[in-house]
């Protein structure tokens, strides 16, 4: 199984150009690339490989001899993830490829190997680069497991584990370096220990939970639990309109100006890690109690659309919420199950079955006509969507079919049809 670890490192000035000049330069081949394959395709139909687009590194490094100061590799990635970027496209799981533009604060490159990581002082070697701080907060690795399993070398009494001495066991995989917004640099190791996924564990009515996610809950169990929505965004608005009046008042490019943008850079980063951190507690959580989760299929990028609603819809971070959910079933064996997003879930009495056509928002709660049950609107629908999932389930679908579901074109094999 794979998984990243994220860590965060401390370069020094020198090594922040080096940074720099890296994530630029992945940037110019990527586009120098994606020129090349879409302007040979259409005038001549031929379809660039991966290797012509390496083989033409070499003349570009004579035409740029800036190039050769940077890790050659890290170049060949640039090319191997644009291919990726138009294999997606092409088995519908992304967008086309498209140009990546200098603006774009949140930048990356990778190192496929030859990185080494010393556990004693808590550096890491990067190609070119040299050594860095990181702060190693938690083990990628069991320790007993590196010292068993993995070839280590000592230098000056310092323990260090390298990357291309461990290249047989395939475990320490590609290592990506980012950069943020707010000026944080970080490095992100892949690893695959070669454990295979859990089978996913049996799972009935009493063992399943239905989730409906919302703005002024941040999401309501079938349960009856309501976990309340922080509002992050909403509680730093005051602060982030001060922050963004400072900067607006700096002359553009000057020192000051600069210093403003980063300030509220840092701000919004503050605010995005409190809103990841309060979703891997709430996902963990439900994953840990349940063994199959419900969920409803929304249309998110259709919904932030409407501009009333955009703004508490980007801070309750439904998709990413989603997401977690979802890879971290995967990992300990658990089913996602998933209804379409036109099924009846907040209009249907859970009781009954009975559909009031004339719901609104504003309605909280409701009576319904037929059993004279006092319904919720969220736990209503939270109760539906379990409903109407495990009805799916045992109707047109199997547990292999519905865990896990999460590209484009797997999005709504797993769907229900609603019979109602």
């Amino acid at each position: 199984m794979k998984r990243g670890y994220r860590y965060r490192i401390y370069p020094n000035k020198e090594q922040i150009n080096l940074l720099e000049q890296h994530f630029g330069s992945v940037r110019f081949i990527y586009n120098r690339s994606l020129f090349i394959k879409n302007t040979m395709y259409s005038k001549f139909k031929i379809n660039v490989t991966e290797v012509d687009l390496n083989n033409n590194l070499t003349s570009l490094k004579e035409q740029y001899l800036w190039l050769k100061d940077l890790n050659s590799q890290s170049l060949q990635q640039a090319n191997r993830n644009l291919l990726t970027g138009f294999k997606n496209f092409f088995e519908g799981n992304g967008r086309y490829p498209t140009k990546k533009s200098k603006r774009n604060n949140n930048l990356s490159f990778q190192v496929p190997q030859n990185y080494q990581i010393n556990l004693t002082t808590s550096k890491i070697y990067l190609p070119k680069i040299g050594w860095i701080k990181i702060v190693l907060h938690r083990d990628f690795l069991d320790k007993e497991f590196i010292k068993n399993e993995l070839v280590t070398k000592e230098v000056n009494g310092e323990l260090i584990l390298d990357q291309k001495l461990n290249k047989k066991f395939n475990i320490l995989k590609t290592l990506t370096v980012s950069r943020t917004s707010a000026g944080r640099y970080h490095v992100s190791i892949l690893i695959d220990d070669h454990v295979p996924e859990p089978i996913p564990v049996e799972f009935h009515e009493t063992t399943t939970i239905g989730i409906d996610i919302g703005i002024k809950s941040f999401a309501i169990l079938s349960s009856g639990e309501v976990i309340d929505n922080p509002k992050f965004l909403k509680k730093s608005l005051k602060k982030l309109k001060k922050l963004q009046r400072a900067v607006s008042r700096k002359k553009i490019s000057s020192k000051n100006r600069k210093k403003a943008v980063l300030k509220l850079a840092k701000h919004h980063q503050l605010i995005a890690n409190q809103r990841n951190d309060f979703q891997h507690k709430v996902s963990i959580k439900i994953i840990s109690e349940s063994q199959a989760v419900c969920l409803e299929d929304l249309n998110v990028s259709g919904m932030i659309r409407n501009h009333k609603l955009a703004q508490a819809i980007s801070d309750v971070g439904w998709s990413e919420f989603i997401r977690k959910l979802t890879y971290k079933a995967e990992w300990y064996g658990k089913t996602i199950l998933r209804i379409g997003r036109f099924d009846a879930s907040s209009k249907l009495c859970n009781v009954c079955g009975y559909k009031k056509e004339n719901l609104t928002l504003n309605d909280r709660e409701w009576e319904c006509p037929t059993c004279k049950t006092l319904h919720d609107r969220d736990v209503n629908a939270a109760i539906n969507i379990k409903n109407i999932a495990l009805n799916n389930l045992n109707t047109v679908g199997t547990t292999e079919r519905a865990c896990g579901l999460t590209g484009i074109s797997q999005r709504y094999e797993a769907r229900s049809h609603s019979i109602y």
